[in-house]
This record gives structure tokens, sequence and C-alpha cells, in this order.
């Protein structure tokens, strides 16, 4: 289910001297300033080497005092506190490679801070003039009493707070307390520095990486957190779940369920191409929380509701690549890979992501969808045999719509072409789209063409049995309302194309193939 991108709720602060505090405490900017100059640079996480004890009592601010305390005991825990950020890809930069961006995790760089509610210090290095920023998201949102989770007025969307920082000390006031991301997206990040940034105040959640850390280093965030959340990420995926669930469907198993997620995605971008072409970004998709609704997908990723039965689904690695639960990520992550709108022309929305979830379910030992739906038959039956003719587009059921596209897979994947889908996803990557809105159709043509060249089969019949080549007006909603009107012109065009290439016909008919 792909639903509208909320953009949520955005408040910026940045303040630079001292004033008051909810949570009692204040800090004096000049004063902390003043004593960065004992460190080597505006982060403070390294004393300059002359630097002893005897010269704290130079110190004007106690805060950094403490820290050049601990720095000279060599008890300053800096694995969190004090750490340096890379940047990442920007939505921009991800579109100019791979044609994707929007759905990508925003909260990339995971500090493993919480700020409560009220004034604290953030001491950054040099940025080299990027933009960088803390964001506080609300992780925990809920509806407000009384009011049906759906129907929240305030959308389901994540709602954060956002504070832009400077170089050096900034003192900032934090609105609602929760934990911390450092914002750096960058269009060329592979010019970018690491940032370092340091957090002196706050407290220490942690976070799990699957690429440093164990099952007892789950255990032990699990056990220490301070937060209601605990973030965790392996290479593809990010999640944000609640601590809560994570003791009752994740204890010892950490590892595991990072892993699952990984091969899952793995197998997604296996089909997309970004394996084979060796694009695959560093950056990952998140899977949160949320207490509106079951199952989506926004700007920030897949989202599901913090109750027992769903966090079963998506928390205990032994459920999370079975059945329902595993079509339920691969769907709404199949939403964050469609390529817009060359396979997610009007009519596909719900259609293309499924392509991948059926590759990936498959590769995780699960039955096919479209088999144990007896969608073939039906296709068939609505499509392929109706009279008069349609076009597979007006047919309601969206598996139903499924059913040409995968059968392409199942054939080129009999017939010695396993990277059939591969191909034509990158195909598409390096091609403009051939229109938007009511012009998307003309992208029907267009992957038409590809599949052919790709397959280097005449796949004219098989469109034709599909109604692709249906000429006339298809009216159809599809979260707006598209009005097509497919000419004779464009049909002729296509098959003209088709039977230039003198491609050879298929093996077998790939519209009786089934899995």
């Amino acid at each position: 289910m792909n639903f509208p991108r909320f953009s949520g709720t955005f408040f910026l602060t940045l303040v630079i001297s001292a004033g008051s505090s909810t949570s009692g405490m204040s800090y004096n900017a000049r004063d902390i300033k003043s004593d960065t100059s004992f460190f080597t640079d505006g982060s403070c996480r390294e004393l300059r080497k002359q630097i002893q004890t005897k010269d704290l009592a130079l110190f004007r601010s106690e805060l950094l005092r403490n820290i050049a305390r601990g720095l000279l005991d060599g008890n300053y825990d800096t694995t969190y506190r004090a750490a340096s950020y890379p940047a990442y890809p920007s939505p921009q930069a991800l579109q100019r490679t791979i044609k994707l961006g929007d759905g990508f995790s925003r909260y990339e760089n995971i500090t493993g801070i919480f700020l409560g509610k009220g004034e604290h210090v953030v001491l950054t290095g040099e940025t080299n003039d990027r933009k960088i920023s803390l964001l506080i998201p609300d992780w925990m949102r809920k509806p407000p009493p009384g009011i049906e989770p759906s129907k929240d007025p305030n959308g389901w969307g994540l709602k954060r707070q956002e504070i832009m920082l400077r170089p050096g000390v900034n003192i900032i006031k934090v609105e609602k307390g929760g934990l911390v991301y450092l914002s750096y997206y960058d269009n060329h990040p592979e010019q970018a520095p690491s940032i370092p940034v340091h957090f002196p105040t706050g407290k220490v959640n942690g976070y799990f990486d699957a690429s440093k850390h164990d099952n007892g280093d789950w255990n032990r965030l699990l056990d220490n957190a301070i937060a209601p959340i605990l973030d965790a990420r392996g290479k593809h995926i990010q999640v944000a779940y609640p601590v809560e669930w994570f003791n009752m469907h994740t204890r010892g198993k950490g590892v595991e369920l990072i892993q699952n997620y990984d091969t899952m995605l793995l197998h997604h971008y296996t089909i997309l191409g970004l394996v084979k072409y060796r694009k695959i970004p560093p950056n990952r998709i998140l899977a949160r929380v949320n207490y509106n609704y079951y199952m989506f997908r926004d700007r920030d990723g897949v989202a599901y509701f913090g109750n027992k039965g769903t966090m079963r689904m998506v928390a205990n690695p032994e459920v999370v690549t079975k059945g329902d639960p595993c079509w339920g990520f691969c769907h709404e992550a199949g939403h964050v890979l469609q390529l817009r709108p060359q396979i997610t022309w009007g009519g596909l929305t719900e259609v293309s992501c499924n392509i991948f979830s059926m590759y990936t379910r498959g590769k995780m030992g699960n039955e096919s969808r479209l088999a144990s739906q007896k969608n073939y038959a039906k296709a068939r039956r609505k499509i392929v045999d109706s009279d008069p003719r349609i076009s597979y587009l007006q047919d309601p059921d969206v598996f139903n719509r499924l059913v040409p596209f995968w059968q392409l897979h199942l054939y080129f994947q009999k017939n010695g072409k396993p990277d059939f889908y591969a191909d034509v996803m990158e195909e598409m990557r390096n091609r403009p789209d051939a229109g938007r809105g009511n012009d998307s159709i003309r992208n029907q043509f267009q992957f038409i063409r590809i599949c052919c060249d790709v397959g280097e089969t005449d796949l004219t019949d098989f469109f034709e049995k599909w109604g692709f080549f249906y000429v006339g007006e298809i009216k159809l909603k599809d979260y707006r309302n598209y009005h097509f009107v497919v000419t004779e012109e464009m049909v002729a065009e296509t098959k003209a194309y088709i039977t230039r290439k003198n491609y050879r016909k298929p093996a077998e008919d790939p519209s009786l193939l089934s899995d």
C-alpha cells in the first residue's frame, strides 16, 4: 500500500547565547566558546597536546572542564558522544544515479544520543560550508485521545524537530525529548568530508550495528535503553522499533533480524539490477513504528503499527521472512524501489512494486501468491479471453494486472535470461521517461520495446493477448485520476519497431506460464 508522502512538521531552533531551560540547565555560550581553544577543533573531542591537568583551573566552563578531565584521565567515552559522520547521497544524487530517491532513510546518521526537553550543548567541527542539522523525530507519536488512528488530523507521517548546526558551539533548545540523528546529505557525497559532532549533554542510548555488534551487545542495548525506541541497522536496512517489542520478540536475535531484512532487500536490489550493475546505494530503507495504520510507505520509508500482532510480524526474525509478513515488507519496500513513471505509469502503483514481492518472497522459500490466489486462471478469463477485448489496466484486480509482468520473468528465467528484469530496469534507468500524468501510458510502449530488445524476442503476440495494444480511452483511479488515450498510431509504431528487429518468436507461449 502506497500512501501520500507526509513531510511532517518542522521546527528550526538555534540559540547561541545562554537562556532559560525547562530542564533546569543553562549554559554560557561565551565561556564554552572561550574554552574550545584548549581543544584541537570546535568539536572538542581531543585536547591539544600541551594541555595538562594543571590547566583545568584555566577553564571557564564547568562542562568543558569535565570533558577535559575525562580525556586526560582516559575515561571519557567518545563512542557515541563524539563521533564523525559521513555524508550520504541526497535524493537528488540518488535520482541521478539510480532514478530513485524518495523513501530512503532520512535518519541515516544515528547518534545513539537521547536529548531531553530543554537546553543542550552541541559542539561541531569544521563543516566546510556543508549544511547539517539535527533531527529529533517523535517516533512514538499517537493520535489524540478519542480519535480513530487512521483519521488522525495530524496525519500518519513522522513529526520532527530540525535544528540547524554551525561549526563550533551550538546551544540548542529541544522542544520534546527524543533520539537525535544528524542530517547530512550531499549531491556529491564522495567529495564531502566527514564532520565531527560532540554531544556533551544528554544521555547515551546507543544503537545496534550488525557489522560491529553481536547478540550479546543487542541484549545489553535493550537492557540499558534510555529511550522507548532502539535503532538498529544493517547494510541495507535501518529499523526503529519499540524496546518493549524487541524484548518480547527479538531477545537474543538482533543479528538474525537485521540479516533477514538485509537478505530480502538484497533480493530486491538483484531484480532491480543494482547488484549486477554495481549501483547499490549506501542509503538504507527505514522501517519504523507508527500508531495510525497497519502498514504503509511514505517519504520516511516503511511504517508498521505498534501493537503486539504487527510487531511480532516485523520484529521476530523467524516470522518476518514468512508468508504475509514477508510479502508486506517486500511490497512496501517495493514501493520505494519502483521506477517512476517508467514502470509505474497510471494503474501500476500497486502492481509493479509486487514484481519485487514475487521475486523476494520466492527467494525466501515462500509459495507464489499469484498461484495460491489462482490469479493466473482469473487473469486469463478476465483479460485474455474477454469479449470484447480489454486492456489489463481495465481489470480492477491488481494481482491480475501483475500476471503478465511476472510471466515475462518466468519465461526468460526458463529460457536462459535470468537477469531479464535486471537488464530491463537498467535500460529504463539509462533512458528518459516517455511521459507523465495522462501521458504516462507512453511508458508502457517504451517498456514493450525494452522487453523485446533485452529478451531479443518478438513479444508482440504476448502483449497483444494481455491488452497492451488496446486502442481507445482508458479511465482509471490510481491515487489520482488518469485518462489515457491509446491511438492506432502508438500501437502501429511499436509493432513496426519490433518487426524491424527481426527477433525470433518465443519458444513457447509465455501467457500460459505459471509458478
